[in-house]
């Protein structure tokens, strides 16, 4: 693969990353989350190729 496309991966992949993590910490912030576990799906698409991928996970509160 190309140096073009390897960074601009890198780029989409850390922005998911980065603004995810934020996301999921204010929501935890915002409720009592301790020892509690919550389901967490993501979710990426590029329409265009017809692709969808999903990841499942688990994500505890802070005790």
């Amino acid at each position: 693969m190309s140096d073009d496309f390897n960074m601009s991966m890198r780029k989409f992949l850390k922005q998911v990353g980065v603004t995810s993590q934020q996301a999921i910490e204010e929501a935890m912030r915002e409720h009592d989350t301790s020892g509690k576990s919550y389901a967490v799906k993501a979710v990426v698409t590029i329409p265009e190729l017809g692709v969808t991928h999903e990841i499942d996970g688990t994500i505890k509160g802070q005790e």
